[in-house]
């Protein structure tokens, strides 16, 4: 089994997803990866959610925060810029406040939470998130090629829908409830429930939408999760504990790249010792991997001379990851 087999027997996987820990080579793989797939005749939307990659280095064309950008035939790319939707999610909730209670202004504390919530960690990646829902729901291309975040924060995404679902889940119920009991209401009463159920609404709206990109990323008919990873003792214990925990998640995981393997046959050359030692290591850890995750490693990339921008050297690791 190969990369380029499990593309050719599952068309219908059209959401595509590099991960692993930061600086391992996601960014490159899922940047080859939509470059073969449009050579295909495909069109395909590469976008990073990372804010520590850069696809705009790679393409070497300034893509960030512009929305999809085409590159060549078939293929777009784009950089998701947390700053400006965070703006957009203030802007937002400033409106609905004016709209749901009819208030002229926002009221001032409100406003100092509005700003001390968006300084909050977990505003750019929720942000973020919105942003996946945004891109993926649409369905205007053939393959969408994520770039994940590093593992910790991919893990956070679905956590966070599965206990947000819950949370509302429990919130609908006691909202019916609450009905049950209290059917007969003044007009003031009946204007509380009404500001209730529009909040309620929201909440339900937001669920659906997290719910959508959730279902997507554990979809294991349309979904396609490749872990990267080199041959290190670190990163293959991480790699491993990352897989199972994504498997908790019913996260479907499709196989493993394994990059920057040091090619043996430089071992019988004149070559320094440090280099020598070097790609002993990688020999044994390379067998742990192939122990480890067994016909489940679909490829093996090079250690390259140079790193890969620009579309000659991204169609170069095209052809190293998917042949021809």
């Amino acid at each position: 089994m190969s990369l380029r087999t499990v593309f050719e027997q599952h068309p219908e996987r059209r959401y595509i997803m590099f991960g692993g820990k930061g600086g391992l080579g996601k960014t490159t793989f899922s940047a080859a990866t939509a470059y073969w797939l449009a050579r295909q005749g495909k069109r395909v939307l590469v976008f990073s959610v990372d804010p520590q990659a850069s696809l705009s280095d790679i393409f070497q064309q300034n893509i960030f925060g512009k929305g999809p950008v085409q590159i060549t035939e078939n293929l777009w790319a784009q950089e998701i810029d947390a700053d400006q939707r965070i703006k957009a999610y203030q802007e937002e909730i400033r409106q609905k406040i004016l709209d749901m209670y009819g208030f002229e202004r926002v009221p001032e504390e409100i406003e100092n939470y509005i700003a001390a919530a968006s300084a909050e960690p977990a505003m750019e990646e929720s942000a973020i998130f919105d942003a996946v829902v945004d891109i993926v729901v649409q369905g205007d291309y053939d393959y969408y090629i994520y770039d994940l975040v590093p593992l910790g924060h991919a893990l956070y995404y679905l956590s966070m829908a599965k206990v947000y679902d819950e949370w509302i889940s429990k919130i609908t119920k006691l909202r019916e409830e609450m009905r049950e009991y209290d059917r007969v209401a003044s007009v003031l009463r009946r204007q509380k429930e009404l500001e209730e159920d529009q909040i309620l609404n929201e909440l339900q709206y937001i669920r659906g939408r997290i719910s959508a990109s959730s279902a997507i990323l554990t979809d294991k008919r349309k979904t396609a999760f490749f872990f990267v990873l080199v041959p290190e003792e670190m990163i293959l214990i991480d790699t491993r504990k990352a897989a199972e925990l994504f498997a908790r998640f019913d996260v479907p995981i499709s196989g493993y790249v394994v990059n920057r393997v040091v090619p043996p046959e430089l071992a019988e050359e004149n070559v320094p010792e440090y280099l020598r030692h070097r790609i002993a290591m990688q020999q044994k850890y390379l067998g742990a991997i192939r122990q480890t995750f067994g016909h489940d490693v679909l490829a093996y990339v090079p250690e390259l001379e140079r790193d890969v921008t620009g579309l000659p050297a991204i169609e170069r690791l095209a052809g190293i990851m998917y042949g021809g």
